[in-house]
């Protein structure tokens, strides 16, 4: 029995169910149990809030203003039980059939495809598709479940998990350094051979600013253009220019020495607005089982800074 001034979420329940129906006898039928246990948990209800939920007559039971008040509480608190409830469930679950993961070409080469026999030792009853491009993906019409994206996020009708920041880094081999020496600005690059990547809307901008300064585009001569990166990247450690790249694309090669980062003083980028590596998926409530354990994994694989991070 509830002590007096208690609410349980059996009552809740009931009173939502009151008010979705205005008829006590309805509710009692549903439920199985007598009319009058349906009215005396609302008078009980009632009691404890110290208000009246509905007004009684032969016909009906129709909601008071408190009554419509109190009902989007009361469905609230029942949602966010029922939640924590699933949550819990879940928890004793293991991921299991078929989960679609969509990346960008050479990010998902270098960060994703490696990480996944970890993956499927975890959860070895997971089937992994795993799809490469480097098109617009939306998740709403193409059979995905989740999308590795790089950019600016501002849709709203997607949920996202950031991973971090994208950063970028002009960086070039150690034998073009020594014949070409290094650039102590960005503009002295006009006078540098420069490997430049070319995507769907043409060549990458090269901006550079000083510290929390404004962003100069700054117009480079391209020696190479190419729409792959693992090419551009090739020519710059075989020591053909400079490239202007994301720290995961050349992070690895700057920590081995096989390139160097230039023009430490400045901050780069190829756009103004900030770009993160996040996982995105429909905006729902919760993410299904599948894709919260791709989404963890993945946090726990790629840290905090991410393991590639070059400063």
């Amino acid at each position: 029995m509830n002590e007096p001034g208690s609410i349980s979420i059996r009552s809740l329940l009931i009173f939502i169910s009151v008010f979705d129906a205005q008829s006590f006898s309805e509710v009692a039928r549903r439920e199985g149990v007598s009319a009058s246990l349906v009215s005396r948990t609302i008078h009980q209800l009632e009691d404890a809030l110290g208000q009246q939920l509905f007004y009684r007559n032969t016909r009906a039971v129709i909601p008071t203003e408190a009554g419509r008040l109190f009902v989007d509480y009361a469905r609230a608190m029942t949602e966010q039980l029922n939640e924590a409830r699933k949550e819990l469930q879940d928890r004793a679950l293991e991921p299991a059939g078929l989960v679609r993961l969509n990346a960008p070409v050479f990010f998902g080469q270098r960060h994703i495809a490696p990480w996944l026999p970890g993956f499927s030792e975890r959860y070895p009853r997971l089937q992994i598709e795993l799809v490469l491009t480097d098109d617009f993906i939306n998740p709403h019409r193409d059979a995905t479940d989740l999308i590795f994206r790089i950019g600016t996020l501002t849709d709203s009708s997607f949920h996202a998990r950031i991973f971090g920041a994208q950063r970028y880094h002009a960086a070039a081999s150690p034998a073009y350094i020594r014949r070409h020496g290094l650039p102590e600005s960005p503009a002295e690059l006009s006078r540098h051979q420069c490997l430049v990547y070319r995507g769907s809307s043409g060549p990458n901008r090269w901006l550079f600013r000083e510290k929390q300064g404004e962003w100069v585009h700054h117009h480079v001569p391209a020696l190479l253009t190419s729409n792959n990166a693992e090419s551009l990247l090739t020519a710059a450690l075989g020591g053909m220019g400079v490239v202007l790249f994301p720290d995961w694309l050349i992070g690895d090669s700057m920590q081995t020495g096989r390139l160097v980062k230039l023009l430490p003083d400045y901050e780069a980028a190829n756009r103004t607005e900030a770009q993160h590596i996040a996982a995105i998926y429909p905006n729902v409530r919760r993410p299904p089982l599948n894709v919260r354990a791709v989404i963890d994994y993945f946090v726990e694989v790629y840290g905090s800074p991410l393991y590639w991070r070059y400063d």
